[in-house]
């Protein structure tokens, strides 16, 4: 298959540094690309669900690919797209997100990546020798272009040293790539465009013999303008014990209309014949399609026909399934009653109690399938005769509430 054919047609591409290099040294089997991720959670979410996706693609067109995993540029936090300097974290939480996050990974590439942590050279660098070595290929008037540093000056917001290293850091990273595993492309968001331009210069100035490439992915918002990803209730994580599966299906199930086409390019391995078979018909149809096929990608068949199975009941027969998400509760605390608020937010349908108020105002919150008040509290007077809740937020939010054993 041809990975460059598939990316456009699909919708993935922003801009490549050099296309037809690229292009040339593909029609070989078994070059290598990679994708960086920075270990500043436990999970993924699904906003690096796209250039993982492109690795997928890679693997599947004949390729190998690489995840690099940010144990050394996490301690100095990326500053793009943000307004202030990350919270540092420990090297023994570092070491935990770490481990957590691979559980993506084993599922969209199948364990058979190549995986590496930057600490591996960073953390052993000699500060000095490293600057003469890297340093005289950086200009400081080129690097406050950047948008990284630029849109933080231009807000007069301050910008470390720190982290106008991070720049540096990464292009050496694909340097280290480069020599240790013969890494030929990166990829990543267009955000990242600048820093993946350095990487590919750095590699031509320190005089690496075979041509690097840089490749960037649209950002993808929604129709409405939205970060894709965001919620109400927070991220859309990808580890099924942040984001249940159900949720995960949720999610993709209310996709906007207008975005339902370019999500199934983007986020399933559908035929795309088979794509616009979907949009010619029934517009929820194809959002069931989109959400069974995401939520197998990232959860497994099992897991994503459950879920769609579990809506089904929800909305075509009782309003409840035995596969619906459960919120465990102590019983002494529901017997003496829990504000309907903050359950609202231990269910994750809202992010702070200030925001659950809002939403139970609006008439977003029902108790077993009737209306609520911000002034309720929830206790064992309203389990059912079955033993459970029933907690919605809005149509498609759904969760039992259950005494814990």
């Amino acid at each position: 298959m041809d990975f460059i054919h598939i990316l456009k047609e699909r919708g993935f591409v922003h801009q490549f540094t050099d296309e037809e290099g690229l292009r040339a040294l593909l029609k070989t089997p078994g070059q290598r690309a990679y994708v960086g991720y920075d270990l500043t959670g436990p999970s993924l979410h699904v906003g690096h669900l796209l250039p993982t996706m492109a690795l997928r693609w890679f693997q599947k067109c004949g390729h190998q690919p690489v995840v690099l995993l940010g144990g050394g540029t996490t301690k100095i936090g990326d500053p793009s797209g943000k307004d202030t300097q990350r919270q540092m974290l420990t090297e023994e939480v570092i070491a935990a997100n770490e481990a957590s996050i691979a559980t993506a990974f084993d599922r969209l590439l199948g364990g058979k990546e190549i995986r590496v942590n930057n600490a591996d050279w960073l953390d052993q660098l000699n500060y000095i020798a490293m600057l003469r070595e890297v340093a005289p290929h950086f200009s400081v008037n080129r690097m406050l272009t950047m948008d990284s540093v630029r849109l933080r000056l231009e807000r007069e917001q301050p910008l470390s040293f720190l982290e106008f290293n991070y720049m540096i850091l990464q292009a050496y990273d694909f340097v280290e790539l480069h020599k240790r595993h013969n890494v030929r492309l990166q990829m990543g968001g267009s955000d990242q465009w600048g820093n993946i331009i350095q990487g590919v210069e750095l590699n031509r100035r320190l005089g690496l013999k075979a041509d690097v490439f840089g490749a960037t992915m649209n950002l993808i918002t929604t129709a409405s303008g939205a970060k894709m990803g965001k919620t109400a209730a927070g991220a859309v994580w990808l580890n099924a014990d942040m984001l249940k599966p159900y949720d995960y299906w949720q999610f993709w199930r209310n996709t906007e209309d207008a975005d339902v086409g370019r999500f199934l390019k983007l986020f399933t391995e559908l035929e795309l014949p088979q794509i616009d078979a979907l949009l010619a018909g029934n517009i929820n149809e194809a959002k069931i399609a989109l959400a069974t096929e995401a939520t197998a990608l990232m959860h497994g068949a099992e897991e994503a026909a459950k879920a769609a199975q579990t809506a089904r009941e929800i909305f075509a027969g009782s309003g409840v399934s035995e596969n619906l998400p459960v919120l465990h509760v102590n019983k002494a605390e529901l017997d003496a009653g829990i504000a309907l608020y903050a359950l609202v937010v231990q269910a994750g349908f809202a992010a702070s109690n200030g925001e659950a108020r809002r939403l139970i105002k609006g008439n977003g919150v029902k108790l077993n399938d009737a209306a609520t008040t911000e002034e309720m509290r929830v206790s064992s007077a309203d389990m059912t005769a079955e033993g459970y809740i029933k907690l919605s937020a809005g149509k498609k939010r759904h969760m039992l509430i259950k005494l814990a054993d």
